[in-house]
């Protein structure tokens, strides 16, 4: 494990093999309840026009049951205490991805922290295919960008327009830098192919894509995120994704434990 925390620590992402093959099943379970009951936040990305279905939806794990019991009970908590290096971990949110066979539209470049209600260098997040994946519709990471010097401004998929508006100055500097040409950069790029069980864990703010699903087969991936020690509220200049409306707290408060449990501490 001591290798596994060292190569989290410096590249901001690390593939873990098999280690969720005995949820598969179950989380294939809750997938499609939760695609049979979308919430408020579930979005379809595909336009008119555009071929396929990108389909996503958040924050659900305390109403689908096989959710729940893969945050409470799966070792992901553990792990990802663990890789952060933390006393503590509490739940953030779930996240489900489905793209259909067919489906061109891509995940473009970014870092989820910036579209998040906090901050903090203890994060953790895990992409679980639940289909087979290949180099050509896995998530892809750019390994080191959790050391960039700025976050990356946040952008809006559909619009490319900037997610909370033109305010982004603070002091004369600007809270964001702009995404670089990644894809012919120097940058040092994971893709891996992936089975069922599989995971990718990432740093909140670590960059990555995905591109579309042109193949035959679907491509559905279930996501959950951890918060460590170091995790504070941040106040964002415009509505986060996700929203958390009524969350009621203030710059630097510890994320409330009512709505984010503690779900493994350090023995």
């Amino acid at each position: 494990m001591n290798s596994d925390i060292e190569q989290f620590q410096r590249d901001g992402a690390i593939v873990l093999r098999g280690v969720f093959s005995d949820w598969v099943e179950r989380l294939r379970d809750g997938f499609e309840q939760n695609l049979a009951q979308p919430s408020a936040f579930a979005i379809e990305n595909v336009g008119n026009g555009e071929r396929g279905r990108f389909f996503e939806d958040y924050c659900n794990w305390q109403r689908i049951a096989p959710f729940k019991d893969f945050v409470l009970n799966s070792p992901a908590a553990a792990i990802a205490g663990q890789l952060m290096q933390s006393r503590q971990v509490q739940v953030f949110h779930d996240h489900i991805l489905v793209k259909e066979p067919g489906t061109s539209k891509a995940t473009p470049w970014h870092q989820d922290l910036p579209y998040y209600c906090v901050d903090g260098l203890q994060t953790a997040s895990y992409w679980i295919p639940l289909d087979p994946v290949t180099r050509h519709n896995t998530l892809s990471v750019v390994l080191g960008s959790h050391r960039w010097p700025k976050p990356v401004r946040p952008k809006s998929w559909a619009s490319n327009q900037d997610f909370y508006g033109a305010t982004d100055e603070v002091s004369g500097e600007s809270r964001f830098m702009d995404m670089p040409d990644v894809d012919n950069g120097d940058y040092q790029i994971l893709s891996p192919e992936l089975m069922p069980g599989d995971a990718v864990v990432f740093d909140f703010r670590t960059v990555h894509g995905a591109a579309g699903n042109i193949g035959n087969g679907r491509r559905r991936a279930f996501s959950t995120r951890f918060m460590g020690d170091d995790v504070r509220y941040v106040q964002r200049p415009g509505r986060t994704s996700p929203p958390f409306p009524g969350i009621d707290l203030k710059d630097g408060d510890r994320m409330r434990e009512d709505w984010f449990p503690v779900v493994w501490e350090q023995r």
